[in-house]
C-alpha cells in the first residue's frame, strides 16, 4: 500500500446518501470500504465506483451486531494496515404514527441502528486510529435536520439524532488525544428512498400535509468530502446541508 493513499469506511453505503458519499471519496482518491445489510446493494456500489477507477472494498456488515462490526473493522485493518476517515451514516427511522403507539421493538430498532451502530462503530474506529502510524483520523457522523427539529410523529429517530449530536461532542472531546478528529453533517431532504414520500406530501407541524422540495444525495457527499479532506489541524464541528427551500428555517 502506498504511504500516501487515504482509507475511508462508509456504513450504509448499498444506496442514497451513503452511495453517493462512498462514491464522492472514491472519486477524491480514497480507498472506501462499503459496509451495509445488502451484499448485491453494496456491490452495484462497488460496480459504480470502477467506472471511475475507483477502489473499493464490499463488506456486509449489520452495526447493530456488535460482533458484525468488530468483523467490519478488521477486515479494514487486514486490508488496508489503517483507518482515515469513518462516515457513521447507516441509518432508519420507525413508521410515523403517534408516540404511543410505537412498539417496544420499533423504538428498540431505531435506537441500535441509528445510536449504538455509530458508537460502536467509533469504538472501533478509535482503536485502529489512535495506534496507527500516522497517527489519528476522522470521524464524521450523519446527524440530520433532525438533530435540531423533529418532524411530527419521529420520536425515535428525533431522540437517536439528538443523541448523535452528544456522541458528536464526546468524540470530538475524546479524540484529540490521538489526534483523531469528530464532526456531523446535518442532511435535510437529500434525495433517497427515505425522502420518497416527500413528492406526494408530508405531514408538518401546522397539521397540514406538504409536499417538500429534495436536493440531490450529491451535495451531501461533497459536504462529506470537504470535511474529510480537512488537515488534522482543522475540523468542522457541524455542517447542515439542506434542500434550499424545505420547510426548516423560520415557522415552515
Amino acid at each position: 500500500m502506498a504511504s500516501q493513499e487515504k482509507i475511508a469506511l462508509v456504513t450504509g453505503a448499498s444506496s442514497g446518501v451513503g452511495r453517493a458519499t462512498a462514491l464522492g471519496l472514491m472519486k477524491a482518491g480514497y480507498s472506501v470500504v462499503l459496509a451495509g445489510r445488502r451484499k448485491d446493494a453494496l456491490e452495484a456500489t462497488a460496480a459504480q465506483g470502477k467506472t471511475f477507477g475507483g477502489k473499493s472494498l464490499v463488506v456486509p456488515a449489520d452495526v447493530t451486531d456488535h460482533a458484525s462490526v468488530k468483523a467490519l473493522f478488521a477486515k479494514t485493518k487486514e486490508a488496508f494496515g489503517r483507518l482515515d476517515v469513518l462516515f457513521n451514516n447507516a441509518g432508519i427511522g420507525a413508521p410515523p404514527i403517534p408516540m404511543e403507539e410505537l412498539t417496544y421493538e420499533q423504538w428498540k430498532k431505531v435506537v441500535d441502528t441509528n445510536l449504538t451502530g455509530p458508537f460502536l462503530c467509533t469504538q472501533e474506529a478509535i482503536k485502529i486510529m489512535k495506534a496507527q502510524s500516522p497517527r489519528g483520523g476522522r470521524i464524521i457522523n450523519n446527524g440530520s435536520i433532525s438533530a435540531h427539529t423533529p418532524r411530527p410523529n419521529s420520536a425515535p429517530y428525533t431522540s437517536t439524532k439528538h443523541a448523535i449530536t452528544g456522541l458528536t461532542k464526546s468524540t470530538a472531546l475524546d479524540g484529540r488525544a490521538y489526534d483523531i478528529a469528530c464532526g456531523q453533517v446535518d442532511i435535510g431532504n437529500a434525495a433517497s428512498e427515505m425522502t420518497e414520500r416527500m413528492k406526494s406530501g408530508v405531514p408538518q407541524a401546522d397539521g397540514s400535509t406538504k409536499v417538500e422540495p429534495v436536493m440531490a444525495a450529491e451535495n451531501v457527499a461533497n459536504a462529506v468530502v470537504y470535511m474529510a479532506g480537512l488537515p488534522p489541524e482543522a475540523n468542522v464541528l457541524f455542517l447542515t446541508v439542506m434542500a434550499t427551500k424545505m420547510p426548516f428555517v423560520g415557522r415552515g
